[in-house]
């Protein structure tokens, strides 16, 4: 009911969720509930888990989520997020899990990559600092109404239990996007992310860790596009440790 009274003060579905800690689509359930049949409908019931507790994930949903996070993204997005993978696991088995507790699972399994702070490298007097005035803030200025600022790279985790390479990309808000493979990607997989970034309109994206310039499949369709501007991050510029 907690999750009602926060939504008809005029909180968003987002902001209950991290107030209450209930997954989004349970709060929206709860919303819907109310509307069409007032107070009476909304289903009182204990939450299936507190915020953040990542630690009492059962073995079934954490291979589940190891199953998505290899698997290609729906709805054409760039990787898998911790909303995404909450609403997932919810529709196909009713678990309900916060995006916070996807995230320290993340965390524990080595995955939560964090964003690069490029905007504080401005004032650097340093090759690094050069750089991003050069070849970054530019095109960020430029971008910054209009456009989409990404920044991104793969790399490989040291995981104990399994082989990850991981692609993580990262918006203005700094919201990941991941996904995970076996093997290091292919130009297909990088293609697939580069393409769903670019039907969102102008892209400018920062990304470290692939030579794309080997790829003919890349190099041709990034050569095709007008409105998609790609900064490599150069390898001995100190900017990933």
């Amino acid at each position: 009911m907690q999750a009602v009274k926060l939504r008809l003060d005029g909180f968003t579905v987002a902001l209950v969720s991290q107030q209450t800690g209930l997954s989004a689509p349970t709060v929206s359930a709860a919303w819907k509930a109310f509307r069409e049949g007032g107070w009476a409908a909304v289903p009182v019931r204990p939450r299936g888990r507190l915020k953040g507790q990542a630690n009492v994930l059962d073995v079934f949903v954490q291979q589940r989520l190891w199953e998505v996070l290899y698997s290609v993204p729906t709805a054409e997005q760039p990787g898998w997020s911790s909303a995404a993978l909450s609403a997932l696991l919810y529709d196909e088995h009713g678990v309900e899990l916060t995006q916070r507790a996807i995230e320290h699972w993340w965390e524990s399994e080595g995955l939560k990559h964090e964003a690069w702070p490029l905007p504080a490298l401005a004032k650097q007097r340093s090759q690094l600092g050069r750089w991003y005035r050069q070849a970054v803030a530019p095109l960020f200025f430029k971008l910054e109404e209009a456009g989409q600022l990404w920044q991104g790279g793969v790399r490989r985790v040291a995981h104990p239990q399994r082989p990850v390479y991981q692609l993580y990309l990262h918006g203005s808000r700094g919201r990941l996007w991941t996904r995970c493979f076996k093997h290091p990607p292919l130009a297909q997989d990088y293609l697939a992310a580069l393409q769903a970034l670019g039907r969102k309109g102008p892209v400018a994206l920062v990304f470290h860790g692939a030579w794309f310039s080997s790829s003919p499949d890349v190099t041709a369709w990034l050569a095709q596009q007008t409105m998609f501007w790609l900064v490599p991050v150069p390898a001995d510029i100190g900017l990933v440790n």
